[in-house]
């Protein structure tokens, strides 16, 4: 992988992408935030030497780098998932591309349902720990240890520094901003009633089906990170409605101006 990396590396900085500062990995119907950056460079995934394909069609596939709030950053406008066929390794294969790229810090975004049903759909959650469900690891590969520490520490997986100052600015802008538990399960079917119950019974208040690989790789990196859910269904056991997909991207590109104000303050603030 260390030869891909440098490959992919040396491609991107040839396309402009010049010592980013923060990577930003946008989540499904989370692409507004791209109307914020200056633009400088721009490539689609399928032109990155090594780089996975994003195949869910609500997913652009596309990367970013320009400026954002007075900082460079990289953005992923799409990210993918081990449900379209991908390893935990192809997955979090960016995170690995923007580190050598420089980044400093990583912001990450998911839509995600409830299992706090104190959290309404259109609300946001701070992602404070997490529950690997995912069924692997992206870390479990040969030679793993000459990329960074084979076992790596968990005990604190989101920055606390970042997840504080998120907090402060939600307080500063009246933006309700959950603090909890994400669950990350392999999909891409949604939960039944009685795993939104087993989801409850171990200590998760969102659940959904990305980010905790990212998180791991970047905590392999020693690289801080903090992420944020827009809660987009409400998984209500005892009364559990059909999830339409459609509203589910409405619900999180309505919501989505609070996270790009959160994402735009914290940057500023960094």
């Amino acid at each position: 992988m260390l030869n891909e990396l440098q490959e992919t590396t040396k491609y991107l900085k040839a396309k402009g992408f010049d010592k980013p500062e923060i990577g930003i990995i946008l989540g499904t119907g989370l692409g507004q935030l791209i109307g914020e950056i200056e633009i400088e460079a721009e490539v689609s995934y399928n032109h990155i030497p090594y780089f996975p394909t994003a195949t869910v069609e609500f997913h652009k596939g596309k990367l970013v780098f320009g400026t954002l709030a007075g900082k460079k950053v990289i953005v992923m406008q799409g990210r993918f998932h081990v449900y379209e066929g991908y390893t935990m390794q192809d997955v979090t294969y960016p995170v690995r591309v923007m580190h050598q790229l420089g980044i400093k810090k990583l912001l990450v975004s998911n839509a995600s349902g409830s299992v706090n049903l104190n959290y309404k759909k259109g609300e946001l959650m701070l992602l404070d720990d997490h529950i690997n469900l995912i069924g692997g690891s992206p870390l479990a590969f040969k030679g793993v240890e000459h990329m960074g520490e084979r076992f790596v520490d968990m005990s604190v997986p989101y920055d606390k520094p970042m997840n504080d100052l998120f907090e402060k600015i939600a307080k500063k802008q009246d933006i309700i901003l959950h603090k909890g538990v994400y669950a990350a399960v392999l999909g891409p079917q949604l939960e039944t009633r009685a795993e939104y119950r087993y989801l409850k019974i171990i200590g998760a208040d969102a659940v959904g089906m990305s980010t905790v690989p990212e998180v791991i790789v970047a905590n392999h990196l020693k690289l801080p990170v903090a992420a944020v859910s827009v809660i987009t269904d409400e998984g209500n056991p005892d009364d559990l409605k059909p999830v339409d997909i459609q509203e589910i991207i409405a619900i999180a590109q309505k919501a989505e101006p609070q996270m790009i104000l959160l994402f735009k303050e914290l940057i500023k603030s960094i």
